[in-house]
Formats: C-alpha cells, structure tokens, sequence
C-alpha cells in the first residue's frame, strides 16, 4: 500500500518520558550494584585457598546463578528503558469492498485430541472465524498432526454451528466470540454484549436459541468422542496427507442462517516414523505451504489451539502496523500480549474464575450456577437431587471457605444475628445497612424471648454471604 492511500495515520505512539526517567535511573543504580557484585565475585576466585571458608564448588555455583539472572534482566533492559504507549485507528483501514484491504490466513495446530480436548480446540476455530473481518478474505487453516477423525468430524460440526454463531456476533457486536467463554455458566459472568443488546427481549430470546443450539454441538463433540473411546481411536504418526475445506452439508434438517462464512481447511500432513517431522515448527511450515497455493494472503495469524480472541477487531488492530508504509518494510510481526486464564494445579483447560469459585463454594457447579439471579432450579429433576445429596455431604466443605467468608461464621453461635453488633459488622465490612422492622405480631411475643439478654451478640454472616432471601438485606 503506498503513503498516498493514507490521509491520515493508522497508528500513533507516545514515549512516557517520566517512566523512562525512572526507569533509566533503577537501570543505573541496579547496573551499579552488578558491577560490585560480580567484582566481589571474582575477587575471591583469584584468592588462595587457605582464606577461603566457603566451599568453592558452592561459591561458583551461587555466582552462575547470579550471572544467568543477570543476563536474563539485561535482555529487558530495552523495552523498560524507552517505554511507549501506542494507538491504533482500525477505522481508518480501507472499506470492506475496497481491494487494498489485504487477505489473512489464521493458522492453529492440534495434535492429540487426549490432551487437547476438541471442544476447546472447536471454541478456538469459532473464536477465530468470528474476527471482524470480511469473510471471503478470512481462511482458517487447522493443522492436526494427530490424524484423528475426531478432529475432522469436530470441524463439520463447528462449520453448522458456525451458521448460527457468527450471524449472532455480529448482529450485537459480540466482544468475547468464544462461545464457551460467552456462556459459561459457572465463570463470574462479565457484561461484554454489544450497544444493541441490553434488556432487548428479542436479544435475550436469541440467546437462548444460540445456547441451545451451542449444547446440541457441545453434545456432538462428546458423542464423537465417547465413538472414539470405544473404538480405540488414537493420534496416529504413520498416515498419508489429508486436505480438505469444510463445506456445506445440504443433508442437514435444519439450515442455519443464509450468511458467507470464512474459508474453513482441514489439514492433515503426512507422517511416517522414518521421516522426521519437526513438531509444531513442521506442522507450520505446511500450513504455509498448502495455505500459499489455495488462499495466498500476505498476513497470516498463527494461533494455540486453547486461544480464544477477547476483541475481534484485533485482525485489523494488527493491520494499522502492517500498512502503515513508515515502518511496514522492517516489521516482522505484531504480538498480542496473552492474558492466560487456565493456570490451575490441576487442569491445565479450565478455567481460573471456575477454579476460584470452586474454592471457595466447594465443588458442586450446579450450586455455583445457583449462585446467579438468572438460575432456574427444578426440585424433580433426579441429576439435581443427586447433586444435592453432595451439598449435604461432610466432606463438601473440606478445603472451602465455609464458615469463614462464607454462610453463617462458624466461630459463634447464631440465634441472635439480627441485634447487637450485627449491624455494626455488616457496616463495617460490606458497607450493608440492617433495617430493623417491628409490626403488632412482634410486639405480642412471649416475654421471656422478649426479655432475653443480648446473648450470642458475635453471631452474623460472613463478609461475602451468597444468601439472596435472607433478613431483608439489600447488596447494594
């Protein structure tokens, strides 16, 4: 794209003088106290052995350590030492008709669907093929170095589900388009619709239709899965090539909406264990060049197969640098910073939110759907008595939070919550008020309960009480 094409610029930065500033004066001081280290280090190396008290196997020891993390704080020195703050104006990129708007392949790798659930991986393909980017100049490329069957299968479902999704996003400006992350459930829900959505009732009824119709893929995937269980599917490292591009399955019942959708490929390259084949380096570089001879774009966006994309303007975001023809000739690539949410002890795809809230309330999800105000409970549904005879179980509060920030205190007894220093705590640590409501019936009681002392006066709930139908109190 030539300058003339560009009235106005596509990207801005600005240097933060002041952080550099101190910056560059940390720099200076820490630069110091490693040069009198490493000299106090190499004083003692040149010393004789009988003035040395530390045994010098450890003493060298220490001392590389030192080294390497100081090589490791100088390789940062550049980006702390002139720190800059950049903008970006994606609404000045070329309309989606015009041809200067340049194509992108995205590219995400996959190998074992054991290790890489293929609902992840399908949420990840979703997330992608919902970019705010013109669809015939969007291609999708999914390399499955496993071979699995599993994987393909779950592509086609994705594509049908995709009918649906992608028309939702886009009719209201769906920020988070992962549809895993857009209903999740137990995660703490995050308000991310778009300006057309709000208390819209014919939002609220689509979205019910798009979750249901997000089940029935969700479903599909297992299905799928529990048919390669049984048949002792696996990866597989002795198998030809396979390509092939997701099209649409007219035998379907019902048909999604009539929309374009981006280019979505299936690619299995061949694998046999006399030839090396270079792990994901490998599965990249056929990526390349299969995507070269059927889409070509200039930009592609290589992404994990457990990513998901939080703006899907970022395409375009990434596009202000690439056009810009100041710095377009010597720019290599432009990197999203990843914000990770699945750092568990336990399971590396799920979901911190979930974990935290499993913490603290135990490790029923039905009851931590209860938790939200859009929950309908169902006392004759046998799944949910089950789950209720955990909730009643001694050891469901084992490890939790019960007790202590949550439910009733377990340190004092409780008969009295309502009087004493209730309200003083409440007020102290919540911010909450205690509305104390006498009527007739109240004054008629009997006049030992009346009379009684201020007895158990610590009694109150816990700080992050969960309760919504109890003593009248209002979270404000």
């Amino acid at each position: 794209m030539e300058e003339a094409y560009l009235p106005h610029p596509l990207n801005i930065y600005h240097v933060q003088k002041f952080q550099s500033f101190i910056n560059r004066i940390h720099i200076l001081l820490h630069s110091t106290s490693l040069l009198f280290l490493f000299y106090y280090r190499l004083c003692f190396l040149f010393q004789g052995g009988a003035n040395r008290k530390t045994p010098f196997f450890l003493w060298l020891l220490i001392f590389l350590s030192e080294t390497i993390l100081s090589f490791i704080w100088i390789l940062g020195i550049g980006y702390r030492w002139r720190p800059v703050s950049r903008a970006v104006f994606p609404e000045r990129l070329p309309e989606e008709d015009d041809e200067l708007l340049p194509p992108i392949d995205v590219f995400i790798c996959t190998v074992d669907p054991t290790k890489e659930p293929t609902e992840d991986v399908m949420n990840t393909v979703l997330s992608a093929m919902s970019l705010d980017y013109p669809p015939d100049r969007l291609h999708v490329y999914v390399s499955d170095d496993g071979g699995s069957s599993e994987t393909l299968r779950g592509m086609r479902e994705a594509w049908r589900f995709a009918r649906w999704w992608l028309p939702f996003c886009r009719k209201y400006k769906i920020k988070r388009c992962c549809p895993k992350v857009y209903f999740s459930d137990a995660a703490c829900e995050i308000s991310d619709d778009g300006d057309n959505s709000g208390d819209n009732i014919e939002f609220v009824a689509e979205k019910r239709k798009i979750k249901k119709k997000y089940d029935a893929f969700v479903e599909e995937i297992m299905r799928v899965k529990e048919s390669r269980d049984i048949c002792g599917g696996a990866i597989s490292h002795d198998h030809p090539s396979l390509i092939e591009v997701i099209e649409e399955d007219n035998s379907d019942e019902e048909e999604g909406e009539k929309v374009k959708l981006p280019h979505l490929v299936y690619v299995c390259r061949e694998k046999r264990p006399s030839h090396p084949h270079n792990f994901k380096a490998g599965a990249l570089n056929v990526l390349l060049r299969v995507s070269a001879v059927m889409s070509n774009a200039p930009y592609f966006l290589a992404l994990d197969c457990d990513m998901f994309c939080n703006d899907p303007t970022s395409a375009r975001k990434a596009l202000c640098f690439h056009l810009d023809p100041k710095i377009s000739k010597s720019l290599a690539f432009v990197q999203f910073p990843h914000k990770f949410q699945n750092i568990t002890n336990n399971d590396i795809y799920d979901n911190a939110e979930l974990i935290q809230l499993q913490q603290k309330f135990g490790s029923s999800n039905e009851f931590i759907k209860a938790l939200k105000q859009s929950y309908t409970p169902n006392l004759v549904k046998e799944a949910l008595v089950e789950e209720t005879k955990l909730l009643a179980s001694c050891n469901y509060e084992i490890g939790t939070k019960w007790g202590q920030e949550v439910g009733f205190f377990y340190a004092s007894v409780v008969e009295d919550v309502l009087t004493g220093t209730f309200e003083t705590f409440t007020r102290s640590t919540h911010n909450w008020r205690v509305i104390p409501k006498m009527d007739k019936r109240a004054k008629d009681m009997d006049d030992e309960i009346n009379h009684m002392p201020s007895l158990w006066m610590f009694g109150c709930f816990a700080k992050e009480t969960w309760f919504k139908r109890s003593l009248f109190l209002a979270h404000q």
